[in-house]
């Protein structure tokens, strides 16, 4: 038995606490850095954007989805400057040591930080009690109402990327995206059509567009020279509609384009997933889900998914499923395919699990 003259309440309270803050955090999206498959990028409902090594955490042989192993915790390698509110989005600007890491949450805010000094400060500081500040931080503008009020900061809910056109785009709150020049932090246009707020985004860089996904139902494809509204689909319907009508359809909850930006994929709140060729705006494919697709990548010619249920789910451009794999978040926010196959799956329960190209776990750990 233990010596109870040596207990110290305050910590074990503080331990306590802690605990029950990891266990209800959600880890809402995570990308792998530049040139590694090792260490890894999180944004989670706390406002932290967190570096982990996934070496440090891999097992000696293949885990399963038991109890104990959803209850490894791991620390990060550094702690960046987060958000005040929940942090929605990661994205890399750029490659190598050159890269910017960017993030986004509901304090309306884009913060980036160059990855050479990330590197520079995960070598030089403390695993504890250290936090990067951003290099540069972009404000999303607020309307002057009457007697110069101004409308409540709206949140940014995800991100993409033009290296070419040195573009950030954000989807935010409001109902409208923006494209904000990173070297000088200021808006180069806005997309303004959407009637209710906006979930994701996605740049099609060749075809100088951008497509945004939205509560009100529609996905919209943005000519970024002009600002214009070049077409209007409806994932649900998987259609490409000519008018609007009062009739609304479940809301767009994911998009991804594939590496040949020839093709578009949408998930939607209706539970299906809809195919587009992009050159001619046809929907080929319609599949049903079992549940609200969450987030979705286009990978090896496969459509890589994860909802509001346990499982990672991959289907061929025909719509039929090629497998589906258990996972450790119960409700999946995110999900990153590497080149070499390596899956990594965030969501509830500040849950990081890492699946081998085969499909099996290398590593499942949360994050604190």
């Amino acid at each position: 038995m233990g010596d109870a003259t040596k207990w110290e309440e305050h910590q074990y309270r503080a331990r306590i606490k802690e605990d029950m803050s990891a266990s209800v955090r959600t880890i809402f999206a995570a990308r792998f850095a530049p040139a590694s498959s090792d260490i890894l990028a999180t944004a989670s409902s706390h406002g932290n954007v967190s570096l982990y090594s996934i070496s440090s955490c891999i097992h000696n042989k293949p885990i399963s989805l038991n109890e104990s192993n959803l209850q490894q915790v791991a620390d990060p390698l550094l702690s960046l400057q987060g958000h005040d509110g929940p942090a929605y989005d990661l994205k890399f600007f750029g490659e190598g040591e050159n890269s910017v890491l960017l993030s986004c949450g509901d304090d309306g805010r884009i913060h980036g930080w160059h990855w050479r000094d990330i590197v520079k400060a995960t070598n030089q500081l403390s695993k504890t009690g250290n936090s990067l500040e951003p290099a540069f931080v972009f404000v999303n503008p607020q309307h002057k109402g009457p007697r110069r009020s101004l409308s409540p900061m709206p949140e940014t809910n995800a991100l993409d990327t033009d290296t070419q056109g040195s573009s950030i785009f954000s989807a935010t709150g409001n109902g409208l995206a923006y494209s904000w020049d990173i070297e000088t932090g200021k808006i180069k246009m806005v997309f303004e059509g959407h009637s209710d707020y906006l979930h994701c985004i996605c740049a099609r860089s060749s075809h100088n567009q951008v497509i945004t996904g939205s509560e009100d139902g529609t996905a919209r494809m943005w000519d970024c020279r002009n600002g214009q509204c070049t077409a209007i689909l409806d994932p649900w319907k998987a259609i490409k509609l000519t008018s609007i009508t009062n009739e609304k359809s479940p809301w767009v909850s994911c998009m991804a384009i594939d590496p040949t930006e020839n093709w578009l994929v949408c998930g939607n709140g209706g539970k299906c997933v809809t195919l587009w060729s992009l050159p001619g705006l046809d929907a080929v494919t319609r599949i049903a889900t079992l549940a609200i697709p969450q987030a979705i990548t286009v990978a090896n010619d496969q459509i890589v998914m994860v909802g509001a249920q346990p499982h990672l789910s991959r289907f061929n451009y025909g719509g039929k499923i090629i497998s589906q794999v258990a996972c450790a978040p119960l409700s999946a926010f995110s999900v990153s395919v590497q080149p070499s196959g390596i899956t990594v799956i965030t969501g509830f329960g500040g849950l990081v699990d890492v699946l081998s190209e085969f499909g099996s776990h290398i590593c499942i750990f949360r994050c604190r």
